[in-house]
């Protein structure tokens, strides 16, 4: 078995069903009332955080301190695309997992969720993911919460939700998680990535053409792909692909991850109704995973935060590294 380790009774179903929405964001939709070119990359109730995971010593007390000072922290000293440049050096410097179709890409994480995005007590959970490195069998998670060592739940296969029809689900398979056969040059992966966009299962009556031809549909699929493995020449490529597009900003040059990791926040563009931030390692610009937040009366709240703890290449869902 391949690993990296990137350190350091019950869920009601639809706790289970927001935290895959976060993990497989193939599984995102574009709202049909809005058929606009740009996505939208924030849909209230989806986010419980998916291949991330947060520290057990994560409190609500830290988390409410974190959400007062969303965009109000010390300024940056280095622009975003600066930074995504840095991360690329230091994804080169990652060791190569291999995985044949039949394997299955772990994941493992803590995730933290605000009941409402805007009010109630946040829930911490440890997250562990198990998808199809081919895209030949359904994706597979447990969790726990972050308190309770022996709370796992079983595992539960997960499929993406019809937005056309609530409660339906999808039968198709997912697309493969492990991306191998991405282009190492960021001319020919943008190429790549405009020809092979994700699937957004979009509801009927959206504007698929607007959607799906718009400029920033290849950085919305590059970034899904972090929610996989991309082995590390490609993730340079994929990061320096990253640092092209218009519109990231640094809002915070020291935020404490949900880990307790020190990083670098880069907000990404295209989030309708919030805001969704990319961390960084503060020294080392390993990426260290996201943060998401609305907006309401003006006002921003912390809604969801997650860091990835490890990955690794298994057999089976279920396997451990």
């Amino acid at each position: 078995m391949n690993k990296i380790e990137q350190s350091p009774h019950g869920f009601e179903e639809q706790l289970l069903r927001d935290l895959t929405a976060h993990v497989v964001r193939r599984a995102e939709i574009v709202s049909a009332a809005r058929p606009v070119a740009r996505r939208n990359r924030f849909l209230q109730g989806r986010r419980l955080a998916g291949a991330f995971g947060l520290a057990v010593a994560l409190t609500v007390g830290a988390l409410a301190v974190q959400t007062m000072r969303v965009g109000n922290q010390p300024p940056p000293t280095a622009s975003a695309s600066e930074i995504l440049r840095m991360a690329a050096d230091a994804a080169r410097q990652q060791p190569q997992l291999t995985a044949r179709p039949d394997q299955y890409v772990f994941t493992e994480l803590l995730a933290t969720m605000r009941e409402r995005p805007d009010s109630g007590p946040y829930t911490t959970v440890r997250t562990q993911i198990w998808q199809s490195a081919g895209g030949v069998a359904h994706t597979q998670t447990r969790h726990r919460p972050a308190t309770d060592p022996n709370g796992w739940s079983e595992l539960k296969v997960l499929r993406p939700s019809d937005p056309a029809n609530p409660g339906k689900e999808f039968d198709e398979f997912p697309s493969p998680a492990y991306h191998g056969d991405l282009p190492t040059d960021p001319d020919e992966l943008l190429r790549y990535l405009r020809e092979h966009p994700v699937d957004l299962h979009l509801p009927e009556g959206a504007d698929e053409q607007a959607v799906y031809g718009d400029e920033s549909m290849p950085y919305t699929t590059a970034r899904s792909m972090l929610d996989g493995y991309v082995p590390p020449q490609a993730l340079a490529t994929l990061f320096e692909l990253l640092a092209r597009e218009p519109g990231a900003v640094v809002i915070s040059s020291d935020v404490v991850d949900s880990a307790g990791r020190h990083g670098v926040a880069i907000r990404i563009p295209g989030v309708i109704g919030g805001n969704e931030d990319f961390i960084f390692d503060r020294d080392t610009h390993v990426y260290l995973g996201t943060r998401g937040s609305v907006v309401r009366n003006g006002k921003e709240s912390l809604y969801t935060a997650a860091a990835l703890l490890r990955v690794a290449i298994v057999d089976r869902p279920g396997q451990l590294p």
